[in-house]
């Protein structure tokens, strides 16, 4: 399993509808795509920003590929982000998942 991250940033007083605007765009089409074992959205307030780190996981690089393209490394934008985002990493990272066993 692969997890894959990212970071971008907003203005504080824009996050609510940052958040929303992901949550109907970018989380849904992820969570559809096939290969993908779940997306999560993170925040954080950093100064007068709210960063925003979506973190989601892959059955494998290839199902990362058919939803991101052949640079799979590269992030995937949609129309909106251009009004909301401030900072924004353009590529995405990618760490592989070691199965830990559980401890009760």
């Amino acid at each position: 399993m692969i997890a894959r991250t990212w970071r971008g940033a907003v203005r504080r007083e824009d996050a609510a509808a940052y958040a929303a605007y992901i949550d109907e765009t970018g989380m849904k089409a992820y969570a559809a795509t096939p290969g993908n074992q779940g997306a999560y959205m993170l925040t954080r307030e950093v100064g007068e920003l709210t960063e925003f780190t979506t973190l989601s996981f892959w059955d494998s690089a290839d199902a990362i590929r058919a939803f991101a393209g052949e640079d799979y490394e590269t992030a995937v934008f949609y129309p909106e982000d251009d009004r909301y985002l401030v900072e924004r990493d353009l590529t995405c990272t990618h760490y592989e998942v070691a199965s830990m066993a559980r401890r009760d």
